[in-house]
C-alpha cells in the first residue's frame, strides 16, 4: 500500500528523496520503499519521519496503525468466524 501522506509531505515541500533520506540518515532506496509501502521503517526512522514533516507517525503509516489495513488481522478474523 502507497504511503500517500509521506509523499505528499515530501512533495509539498519540494524536497527529493535524496534529500530526506540524506536529512534523516537513511538511504535513498530505503525512503522510496517506505514511500511506496514496501518496507516497514523501525521506530527511530518512523520517529525522525515524524519530526521531520512535524505529522503524526500515524498519518504517515496509517497501514501500521489502522487494523482496517491489517490484513493478517482480517484473514484471522474471517477465519474465526467460519470455524
Amino acid at each position: 500500500m502507497k504511503r500517500f501522506r509521506l509523499v505528499m509531505e515530501r512533495n509539498k515541500r519540494e524536497l527529493t528523496q535524496a534529500k530526506v533520506a540524506k536529512d534523516i540518515g537513511i538511504s535513498t532506496v530505503y525512503l522510496r520503499k517506505l514511500e511506496a509501502g514496501t518496507e516497514n521503517p523501525g521506530r527511530d526512522t518512523m520517529i525522525a519521519l515524524s519530526v521531520y514533516y512535524n505529522v503524526p507517525a500515524e498519518e504517515l503509516f496509517p497501514d501500521l496503525f489502522c487494523t482496517f489495513y491489517d490484513r493478517n488481522s482480517i484473514v484471522k478474523g474471517a477465519q474465526h468466524q467460519v470455524n
